[in-house]
């Protein structure tokens, strides 16, 4: 999707901002059906930017700023197409939204993607450019790291706005906060499954080695849990196998390997219709974001009686590190609000056993409550 202007030199990007308002019909477009997709999950707002000079082509995607400002990382990645890297988003900003307002926090859900090539050298103009694009929300929209970026890139982006987290000497990277959130998750899994939190003897098949999956071996290593581990970086296998004991398989190979929990923390859609089949497991708990391809993937786990983390609870540890610096929270208040994760996934499980839903549905019905009381309480005072 290109704005429908260019820009020159390096003067602002040229942006395309489109939004779709609840309850009203979104107009016709010949661009993959665009109105469509922002309507689909009830976006407020999607603006694109453009900027040639330095091969800049960045989507933001505001999902709801009922709760707050809209927070959610930068993702920079080679999509296959525009309307993948679109899709990406829409998705990723609805996670974001349910994923606060499930840990409590007051921000609404947001993420932007930038689209190329992640290892990229020529980091400063473009990050200034995306810099630029944020900045042109005027503070509806808050970024910070995700895939493909690092804490370096939000700097380049702080020198064009302040709507910005996740930085050097701040609150910095999210990863080991992310992992201890997951781990409590995944011990809440056990409690539930088995009446016991203990994760020593347990087997974990961990996809996904780099900086969530490197800190949540670590933690399943001190507790005393065998690991299998995949990744497509051998590297990063081999650094989780080192210092961490665990035994390496295929990337192919992952989903098959007998364990007890499957630990997803790469990217995406990676429980569907193909890998629900293979998986030899009785819990589904990581930290990657959309793990179920299609929401009837979730249906598929509960039939397979599987028990089934939501993502957008168990991993929000780095949404609450990021938050912590927004109000200067310390170390320890961050780590110790995502260790409550424990407990909500915990309260997702009452709400799935009491309704007789599964879990990612328990999950939606717990975030769109909290959502539905602030707007109430908005409403009446308007």
């Amino acid at each position: 999707m290109k704005a429908p202007a260019k820009s020159s030199g390096s003067s602002s990007p040229a942006v395309s901002t489109l939004g779709v308002s609840p309850g009203r019909e979104p107009r016709a477009t010949r661009s993959f059906e665009l109105f469509s997709l922002l309507a689909e999950h009830d976006h407020e707002q999607v603006s694109f930017a453009y900027e040639p000079s330095c091969g800049y082509r960045g989507i933001i995607a505001i999902h709801s700023t009922v709760l707050g400002p809209a927070l959610g990382g930068t993702r920079f990645w080679n999509y296959r197409s525009d309307e993948e890297a679109l899709v990406d988003c829409l998705r990723l900003a609805r996670g974001m939204t349910y994923k606060a307002a499930v840990a409590g926090l007051n921000l609404g859900g947001g993420k932007s993607v930038i689209l190329g090539d992640n290892r990229t050298t020529r980091r400063e103009a473009l990050f200034r450019a995306h810099g630029r694009h944020v900045e042109s929300l005027k503070g509806r929209y808050i970024t910070a790291e995700d895939v493909g970026t690092s804490t370096s890139d939000m700097e380049y982006i702080k020198a064009e706005t302040n709507q910005v987290t996740g930085l050097i000497g701040k609150s910095g990277d999210p990863s080991p906060v992310t992992a201890y959130g997951v781990y409590r998750g995944m011990k809440a899994c056990a409690a539930y499954r088995y009446g016991s939190d203990r994760l020593a003897g347990k087997t974990v098949a961990l996809q996904g080695c780099g900086s969530v999956g490197y800190h949540l071996a670590q933690l399943l290593h001190a507790e005393g849990a065998k690991l299998v581990c995949a990744d497509i970086d051998p590297q990063r296998v081999k650094r989780v196998v080192d210092e961490w004991g665990a035994t390496a398989v295929a990337p192919s190979e992952i989903y098959g390997v007998p364990a007890d929990v499957f630990a997803p923390c790469a990217m995406g859609a990676v429980i569907n219709d193909d890998t629900i089949r293979r998986l030899e497991v009785e819990i589904v708990a990581g930290g990657a974001n959309n793990q179920l391809a299609e929401d009837r993937h979730g249906d598929l786990l509960e039939e397979r009686h599987i028990t089934y983390a939501p993502d957008y609870v168990i991993n929000g540890g780095g949404l609450i590190n990021v938050n912590a610096e927004l109000h200067g929270w310390s170390p320890e208040r961050a780590r110790n609000k995502a260790g409550e994760i424990y407990d909500t996934i915990l309260r997702v499980f009452e709400i799935a056993r009491d309704e007789a839903i599964p879990s990612y549905r328990a999950a939606d019905r717990l975030a769109e409550q909290r959502i539905e009381a602030i707007a109430q309480v908005r409403r009446s005072h308007v």
